[in-house]
C-alpha cells in the first residue's frame, strides 16, 4: 500500500486509489491527539504503583529467585514508566498538570533521563529521522557506503561501536548514563544542570539501597532491572529506525510524512508486551503525530486504513539479527547493507 502511495508527487494529497497521503493523512490523525485526563492519570498512577510494588518485592522478598522474578517484572514496568515520561515530554499527556510536572521531574532525577538533554536530543531525532548523519544526536548514526569509504579509521571505529549490539545491550551505561546524562553535562554544565541532578539522584538511590539492604538490594532493585529495561528500550529505539525495507531519505525528499511511514517501523508484539512497552511499537503513527497519547495509538491504526500496512518488524531472533545487519545505507541499491557487503561494492 505505502509503496504505491509514496511514488506520487509530494504536493499530492491522494493517490489514484483514493488513499490519503502527506498533509491529509497527518490531518486525519489530529482528532486522536486529544487525551482523556482521567485516563492519562489512570495509566500513569497504575504504572507507577505497579512499579513501586515490583521494586519493593525485589528488595524485600525473602528468597532470591522471588527477588529475581520481581526484578524482571520491574524491568518491564520501567519500560512502560519511561513511555509515560516520553509522552509527557511530548505534551501528549497531562501537559498542564503541576502534579505530573513534579512526578516526572522526580522520575527523571532517578532514572537518568534529565528533561533538558532528553527533550533537545529527542526533538532533534523527530526532525531528522530517516536522514543520513554520522553523528548520534538523539539517534543512532547512519552512514552511506560512500561516506564509509571516505571515513578515517577512527570515524569507522566510532560508528561501528555506536551501532554495535553490545552498545545497545549495555544501554544503561552507554546510552542512559553516558549519552543522555553525562556527555551533555560535560559539554554544557550550565545548561544541563539537571543532568548533574540526575547523576546525584541515581547515586544517592544506589547508596541508600546499599546502606539499608546491601548488595542484594542494589542488584535486584536497581542494577538488574535498569540493565534489562535500558537494553530493551535501547533496542526498541534502534530497531524502529534500523530495519529491512527502511528508506533513508535525502534532505530534499524528507518530510514528516515520509519519515514516519518509510523510516519508522511498526513492531508487531503480543498484547502483553504491547502493554509493557506502552504501544511504542506503533512507531510509524507516533512519528506522524507526536501528540497522540500512547494509549490511543492502536485506536488510530484501527481507524485509519492508510496506517494499517506499515513496514513491520518483531522481537523474533531473525528480525533482531536483520536489524543489526542494517549497517550502512547504499544509495545506489536503496537499501541497507552489511559492512562486509559494503567492502565488496565497487566505488562509484
Amino acid at each position: 500500500m505505502y509503496d504505491r502511495a509514496l511514488k506520487v508527487d509530494q504536493d499530492s494529497t491522494e493517490t489514484s486509489e483514493g488513499l490519503r497521503i502527506g498533509r491529509d493523512l497527518i490531518n486525519a490523525t489530529v482528532p486522536f491527539a486529544k487525551e482523556s485526563v482521567k485516563l492519562s492519570w489512570w495509566h500513569v498512577a497504575a504504572t507507577f504503583t505497579l512499579l513501586g510494588v515490583a521494586l519493593a518485592g525485589a528488595g524485600l522478598a525473602p528468597w532470591w529467585p522471588l527477588q529475581l522474578l520481581f526484578s524482571v517484572l520491574a524491568s518491564l514496568l520501567m519500560v512502560r514508566t519511561f513511555i509515560t515520561y516520553h509522552d509527557y515530554m511530548h505534551r501528549a499527556i497531562l501537559p498542564r498538570s503541576r502534579v505530573a510536572w513534579l512526578l516526572f521531574r522526580v522520575y527523571s532525577a532517578l532514572a537518568l533521563t534529565p528533561p533538558r538533554s532528553w527533550k533537545k536530543s529527542h526533538n532533534y531525532h523527530h526532525g531528522h529521522v530517516g536522514q543520513v548523519s554520522s553523528s548520534s544526536i538523539g539517534a543512532f548514526p547512519i552512514m552511506t557506503t560512500q561516506m564509509w569509504r571516505e571515513a578515517s579509521w577512527g570515524e569507522r571505529t566510532s560508528y561501528r561501536i555506536t551501532r554495535h549490539p553490545l552498545t545497545v545491550l549495555t544501554g544503561y551505561i552507554t546510552i542512559f548514563f553516558f549519552s543522555i546524562t553525562l556527555r551533555p553535562l560535560l559539554q554544557d554544565p550550565v545548561r544541563h544542570w539537571d543532568s548533574l541532578l540526575a547523576l546525584v539522584g541515581h547515586a544517592a538511590m544506589i547508596t541508600l539501597l546499599w546502606i539499608f539492604g546491601g548488595f542484594n538490594a542494589v542488584f535486584f532493585v536497581l542494577l538488574l532491572p535498569m540493565t534489562i529495561a535500558s537494553a530493551l528500550g535501547s533496542y526498541l529505539f534502534f530497531a524502529q529506525h534500523s530495519f529491512k525495507r527502511m528508506h533513508v531519505l535525502s534532505p530534499e525528499a524528507w518530510s514528516y510524512y515520509r519519515a514516519a511511514l518509510e523510516s519508522s517501523s511498526y513492531m508487531r508484539l503480543n498484547k502483553l508486551m504491547q502493554w509493557f512497552t506502552g504501544n511504542i511499537g506503533f512507531h510509524h503513527i507516533h512519528h506522524l503525530n507526536v501528540r497522540i497519547p500512547f494509549y490511543r495509538l492502536p485506536e488510530v491504526m484501527a481507524a485509519i486504513p492508510e496506517l494499517q500496512s506499515p513496514i513491520t518488524t518483531t522481537l523474533s531472533p531473525r528480525d533482531i539479527r536483520d536489524c543489526f545487519r542494517c549497517c550502512l545505507w547504499d544509495e545506489d541499491r536503496q537499501r541497507f547493507v552489511t559492512y562486509r557487503e559494503a567492502s565488496g561494492l565497487a566505488p562509484a
